[in-house]
């Protein structure tokens, strides 16, 4: 019979002692929502609530929530995380919440991820509430882990939503009315400036804008380091999106690697993707045939890596637009005509 772990023989609470377990990376992702009314989503993703900067609020408080879990949660381990993301995403009347926490330690950071969910969403819930009283915040729920003796560890069951952030971030699950969410895509920038936090990426946002605009649930920016980009690509094709846009990493200098990462998780390339994208951008500058990006299919995901650039990203879009229902129609099993 299982036992639980915080519990004696006398059945009383205890801390687990960790101190003989290996060193190893931790990491956890959990996922929520916010059921809420169409009209509150509409007004978060317009950045027009009457308390401004929603996510942003609530994104920091998830992050503060992380770091506070052991003293909010009394037989927690105190940890000293290397790194706590919080995206949101959107469906018809629901903000869809995922976090991820990462440490080096003995234990496990599963209440991390679950604790900074659990915090953006009641912080959500407090900044639209003068719209909503009667949002709830549902389905709080560990989706990964990974580190430790037992290694990796996914929610059984049906894959879990993806994501989609509006007008700043991301989007995480699709949730449990995911089927009101037609198309899922993922953005993913390639930038070691940005992800440091020493420079400003415009291309992310963009993109996120453009998709939600053509009416995809859309989980990102998602962004990462040049060195970090394979583990972006994982991270964003976790729960098999419709499309994938990678910006940055394409070009010639020694740290760009983002076609590389993308070959080796792609089934199938589509070359004349890439090339017309290349060829696009070539028309108005001469230096846009230096990109090196790849276009192809990961399973059924659609994967395009566009340049880093602003205008990189336009070109990008203007290749893409005419051809994605299409495309996505072909990978999906139909849309062929001979």
């Amino acid at each position: 019979m299982s036992e639980l772990s915080h519990v004696d023989r006398s059945g009383r609470a205890r801390m687990v002692d960790v101190s003989a377990k290996n060193e190893t990376t931790r990491v956890a992702v959990a996922a929520g929502e916010l059921q809420t009314t169409a009209e509150v989503v509409a007004l978060v993703r317009a950045d027009d609530m009457p308390k401004a900067d929603v996510l942003s609020t609530a994104r920091l408080a998830g992050i503060m929530g992380a770091k506070k879990t052991a003293e909010l949660i009394p037989l927690c381990h105190q940890l000293a995380l290397s790194s706590v993301k919080v995206d949101f995403g959107f469906t018809e009347s629901t903000i869809t919440i995922e976090a991820s926490a990462k440490t080096r330690g003995q234990t496990g950071v599963e209440m991390e991820a679950l604790t900074a969910v659990a915090v953006a969403g009641l912080t959500l819930h407090d900044m639209v509430k003068a719209v909503d009283p009667a949002a709830t915040l549902n389905g709080v729920r560990l989706l990964t882990k990974d580190g430790g003796k037992h290694g990796h560890w996914e929610r059984p069951g049906v894959a879990e939503p993806e994501s989609a952030d509006g007008a700043v971030h991301s989007a995480p699950p699709r949730d449990m009315h995911a089927e009101k969410v037609s198309r899922a895509a993922a953005v993913v920038v390639a930038s070691t400036g940005a992800a440091a936090g020493t420079r400003e990426d415009t291309t992310g946002p963009r993109l996120t804008e453009w998709l939600a605009g053509l009416g995809f649930s859309v989980r990102g920016p998602l962004v990462y380091a040049d060195a970090d980009i394979a583990v972006g690509l994982a991270d964003a094709l976790r729960f098999a999106p419709d499309l994938v846009i990678t910006t940055g990493g394409t070009g010639a200098s020694p740290t760009d690697a983002t076609p590389e990462a993308t070959l080796t998780l792609l089934d199938r390339e589509l070359p004349g993707v890439a090339e017309a994208i290349r060829r696009r951008g070539t028309e108005k500058f001469p230096l846009a045939a230096l990109s090196r990006g790849v276009a192809g299919l990961a399973g059924r995901s659609v994967v395009v890596n566009l340049p880093g650039s602003p205008g990189g990203v336009n070109d990008g879009i203007a290749v893409l637009e005419p051809l994605l229902d299409h495309l996505l129609a072909q990978v999906a099993g139909g849309g062929n005509h001979e």
